[in-house]
């Protein structure tokens, strides 16, 4: 018979799990809200992915459109045939142009809104740079092409002074110019709101030890301010990748990017294969330098933090 000690020695063996470990474990109530909304977004935006996928593996036949098929032969059309590949190329350099103006023409309107606008007039000048956001991109577009026509708003200006009409219109340089009107206030308000969570005590310290006022932003607010920079133009060079209405409108039938380029092959050409295979390349490429992008600045990001 075993004696009241020995029982408790062996209650004592198995130790209850204390309430704290039995609290972590127990499920957060908001975990069982964001699991339907969450699959959701999954299906929303993997399911269009997967199905775009297999439709770049079928085969196109005139007469049928599309026949299944698990083939390769659409992305060997695109690695063949060299016009898609300048129009890869084109799509690049406009985009890497467009972020890059973006990202020089925000950012000293960023710091003076985070910096030197007052309360008072910072929620209205904010208000100015999100305004034309309010207006489709067709909108725009339309006003930049009687801006920029042979017979528009600036060459009527030119001859006002008494130069020679600039062909504007229907060339890359118009492009870029309605990209960056629209990608502008998105990196504007980005960075805006990076800078303001600088502490400005930092700026006033790099100043009182003798600092120039260009030393304190390229050693102290830029180091600060790369995060904002990076999801800034991934921003800008992400939506310049993938615009349709401004190069379709400004660049004209003889400008190609790629997001033009899909919208042909599926809707007029009729060839859902290919231009599956080119919307995936064009994902693929937009994913690649982003990514890379990121590993780089956040390397250098840490190496300036350290």
């Amino acid at each position: 018979m075993s004696s009241p000690a020995g029982s408790s020695t062996g209650a004592a063996a198995l130790p209850l799990p204390a309430p704290a470990a039995r609290e972590g474990r127990r499920l957060s109530p908001t975990f069982g809200l964001a699991v339907p909304a969450t699959l959701f977004v999954v299906v929303a935006l993997m399911a269009p992915l997967a199905l775009m996928f297999r439709y770049s593996l079928n085969r196109f036949v005139p007469g049928q459109m599309m026949v299944d098929a698990l083939t390769l032969e659409n992305y060997a059309r695109f690695f063949a045939d060299s016009f898609y590949q300048e129009v890869l190329g084109t799509t690049l350099w406009i985009s890497a142009l467009s972020t890059a103006l973006c990202l020089l023409a925000g950012f000293p309107v960023a710091y003076f809104l985070a910096r030197q606008a007052s309360e008072k007039w910072k929620g209205r000048l904010l208000l100015l740079v999100v305004l034309p956001l309010l207006m489709g991109n067709a909108v725009r577009t339309a006003a930049w092409m009687v801006i920029l026509g042979d017979k528009g708003l600036f060459n009527a200006v030119v001859e006002t002074v008494g130069l020679s009409p600039v062909k504007l219109m229907y060339t890359p340089t118009a492009v870029v110019i309605g990209l960056v009107s629209v990608l502008l206030p998105f990196m504007i308000v980005t960075l805006q709101s990076v800078i303001e969570g600088i502490d400005a005590n930092l700026e006033a310290a790099a100043q009182s030890l003798g600092a120039s006022h260009l030393t304190v932003l390229w050693r102290v607010v830029l180091p600060l301010a790369l995060p904002g920079i990076l999801a800034g133009t991934m921003l800008c060079f992400i939506l310049s990748m993938n615009a349709y209405a401004t190069p379709v409108l400004i660049g004209g039938p003889t400008f190609h990017m790629m997001a033009p380029t899909v919208y042909q092959q599926v809707a007029k050409a009729m060839n859902w294969p290919f231009g599956a295979a080119l919307a995936f390349v064009l994902m693929a490429v937009t994913l690649v330098l982003t990514t890379t992008a990121n590993i780089l600045v956040q390397r250098r990001y840490r190496r300036w933090s350290e």
